[in-house]
């Protein structure tokens, strides 16, 4: 009797632990169907890469976070129905996390790499810079003109931000330089320079410029410019590979987008933002 009490018991305990204990999670057919289900967008971002995303100081929380890229995140979020949550991370946990799938999207000025392609769903493109000037180096105002060719830089120490487009131009296309160094934030790259830890900064054109704009003592090298692959053109979205349903959305309402041209209207009025705080 006693042997059967204490089985009874234990075969009560275990039912009590299983009506108490975690629920089984949820399962999704696919990232939409979850994002959806939800009800919240996680994008990842590295946000001080001005005009895409960057931070007004002037505001707190998430109200922080501006830039053409976080008015693109808002409305994907508001196509999909959702509430939306900006996550600022280092450039390359950016792209780690979202490959790996701890995040929902990663929407950071990405450009398209072979290698990126491989780790995650890259979406259409989405902002197309045929009209700037691309990709080139940034340097202190007395050396505009000391490295016209990538040779002019063997003596050079270049400074790149980890993971980028510019880091593989740099690796392509300069046959020899003094060092390599590596941030993880662009505006960390130009504060080197600026503060002479570093000659170049690999960049793009665009983003050094509107930096030396409010930074007085650095410039934009003078005749120098890096072989773009122009299959490669166009800012892109990344996703977790094999994400294709939600790739599809997100395609999508990037054509919505691009046809409306509301991208490059977001694009110069946080130009002009960035500009008025001095970033």
């Amino acid at each position: 009797m006693k042997k059967l009490t204490a089985l009874f018991l234990s075969f009560i305990i275990i039912l009590s632990f299983t009506a108490c204990g975690a629920q089984p999670k949820a399962e999704y057919a696919n990232r939409l169907e979850e994002i959806k289900a939800r009800g919240v967008l996680t994008v990842a971002t590295e946000p001080y890469f001005a005009p895409n995303e960057f931070i007004d100081p002037s505001k707190t929380g998430s109200d922080q976070y501006v830039g053409a890229d976080i008015e693109l995140a808002k409305y994907i979020a508001d196509k999909l129905g959702v509430e939306l949550q900006i996550v600022p991370l280092e450039f390359t946990a950016v792209l780690s996390s979202v490959s790996e799938g701890k995040y929902d999207l990663a929407i950071s000025a990405l450009a398209y790499k072979p290698d990126r392609a491989e780790a995650m769903n890259l979406s259409k493109g989405y902002y197309f810079d045929e009209d700037t000037e691309g990709y080139g180096m940034l340097c202190r105002t007395e050396d505009v003109d000391k490295y016209p060719t990538a040779e002019d830089m063997k003596d050079a120490v270049i400074v790149v931000q980890a993971g980028s487009l510019q880091q593989d131009y740099v690796f392509e296309q300069v046959p020899q330089c003094k060092e390599i160094k590596y941030v993880s934030s662009m505006t960390d790259a130009f504060l080197m320079v600026q503060e002479n830890k570093a000659d170049l900064a690999a960049c793009f054109i665009g983003n050094g410029r509107l930096y030396s704009d409010a930074n007085p003592g650095v410039n934009i090298v003078n005749g120098f410019k890096f072989v773009e692959n122009k299959e490669w053109g166009g800012t892109r979205i990344g996703m977790k590979k094999g994400e294709d349903e939600l790739t599809a959305e997100i395609n999508a309402i990037i054509d919505e987008v691009v046809a409306s041209g509301v991208y490059a209207q977001w694009y110069d009025q946080y130009a002009a933002y960035a500009k008025s705080l001095g970033l």
